[in-house]
């Protein structure tokens, strides 16, 4: 064993401790009241990258939540890698139904729960400690390191792709180490190549100037939920096929090869509807329930308010209404196109006689990463080693807008070496983190910088 692998297994307990110090940081960025713990946690996470010796440490402040980047590039000759994390969450809510306090780590069954733990604290954190393992042993980094950690991920970051744009030889590199997906399965690593992208959608319905009587006015004045239900109702057929027109018109039809490598991968319906406690699964006709995850597009509801929504009965015809709408995207799909042509579907169904207005969120491209680019390969026999196994490869339904941003800007790819499991409940409650994976992850994050020199050449 190397001595950056021994270093690991000695100092992993230590390493956790670390990482549920992270963990305790509530470092909520969609919450204002927030703002000095997301500080906190960027200033943790400086501290970390001083302890272990990497150069040029800045917190750069932003419009918003602080930018970090570090580095350590002593060659001329070797692959420079780029490892991108986020340091901000989610918001815990709903509070009441986290089984331990979402801000203190607790273990239990092998697992570390805590907002953050596994989105993306606990797996971005495997980096640092294995540029550690190096660099603490006197082991010779095997490439050059730039490091760029972000606390504005989970809300679309805003500054980021304008820090990239006027940094870009600051992050020159040949490619991005990302970890802020799943593998495939328990003890079944899998490498991501590709991920959808987003468009996201706010939808108000406003209806009469106050909330009205509903025995009065009920049956002569349209109510703003009824309508808004009916407007949900249009968006999808009975077959699960989204009625925005022009939807379809770029999606990159899946090939029969593409279909057939989707076979191939383990998947089970009876024992994904028994973890969800299904009795039985449901979207878009004609296509497998792996397809519709990661293949297909999607349009989803995210959030509904309108009306009374305390204990017991109000009889309320409620004068506003809203809803939160997603749609997952594909290659070819353009975020701002699908926003404009969901926008004008749902004015086209909308009744004249309430008001309704339609927001454009944040959104993101989708991006596939050639299964020939030699990071990848890397990145797969790192994976072989240290879990034993082969890695699978395979398309992720969620969206990391920054990958395709990446691209666009550096021109480089993206390395999706994910830790995470389906069962983590990212952006649920008892979010949670295998431990034994994050020991392995920073395991292989290590073994990856060891063998990325050979496969460039």
């Amino acid at each position: 064993m190397s001595d950056t692998q021994t270093y690991i297994d000695s100092n992993i307990e230590a390493f956790q401790e670390q990482l549920f110090d992270l963990l305790r940081i509530p470092s909520v960025s969609t919450d204002s009241s927030h703002k000095k713990d997301v500080q906190k946690a960027a200033e943790f996470l400086v501290g970390q990258l001083e302890d272990i010796g990497l150069d040029n440490i800045t917190l750069h402040q932003t419009e918003g939540h602080p930018i970090i980047t570090a580095e350590k590039t002593p060659y001329d000759d070797r692959p420079t890698v780029l490892i991108y994390g986020h340091y901000d969450v989610q918001p815990p809510d709903p509070e009441d139904l986290w089984e331990t306090p979402p801000f203190e780590p607790t273990i239990k069954d092998g697992r570390v729960y805590a907002r953050g733990a596994s989105d993306d604290k606990g797996q971005s954190f495997t980096h640092i400690k294995s540029v550690e393992s190096y660099l603490k042993t006197d082991t010779e980094l095997p490439v050059n390191i730039k490091f760029i950690l972000e606390g504005e991920e989970e809300i679309g970051s805003p500054n980021l792709v304008p820090f990239i744009n006027e940094n870009k030889e600051l992050l020159e590199c040949d490619m991005v180490l990302i970890s802020d997906t799943a593998m495939f399965g328990e003890d079944q690593p899998s490498i991501t190549y590709g991920l959808r992208g987003l468009a996201y959608m706010e939808v108000h319905v406003q209806g009469p100037n106050r909330d009205l009587h509903s025995g009065v006015y009920g049956g002569a004045v349209d109510n703003p939920a009824n309508v808004l239900a009916d407007i949900i109702s249009k968006l999808k057929d009975e077959d699960g096929v989204i009625q925005v027109e022009g939807f379809y018109d770029d999606v990159e039809p899946m090939t029969p090869e593409m279909r057939e490598a989707y076979k191939k991968l383990p998947h089970d319906d009876e024992a994904y509807k028994k973890d969800l406690n299904l009795k039985a699964v449901r979207g878009e006709k004609g296509y497998s329930t792996l397809e519709r995850a990661s293949a297909r597009p999607t349009l989803d509801v995210n959030g509904l308010w309108s009306g009374y929504q305390g204990e017991g009965a109000k009889t309320v015809l409620p004068a506003k209404a809203g809803a939160k709408i997603s749609m997952r995207l594909v290659p070819d799909q353009e975020p701002k196109k699908i926003a404009k042509l969901f926008k004008k579907h749902v004015e086209s169904v909308a009744p004249e006689s309430v008001e309704v207005t339609v927001e454009e969120h944040h959104g993101g491209h989708p991006v596939v990463i050639d299964l020939d680019f030699y990071g990848l390969k890397a990145a797969a026999k790192a994976f072989e080693e240290i879990y034993e196994t082969d890695v699978l490869f395979a398309r992720e339904g969620g969206s990391i807008p920054i990958v395709a941003d990446f691209k666009k800007i550096l021109g480089v790819n993206s390395i999706l070496m994910g830790f995470g499991l389906t069962r983590d409940a990212l952006h649920s409650p008892n979010e949670s983190f295998s431990l034994k994976d994050f020991h392995r992850g920073i395991k292989t994050s290590a073994k990856f910088l060891e063998l990325l020199p050979d496969y460039a050449e």
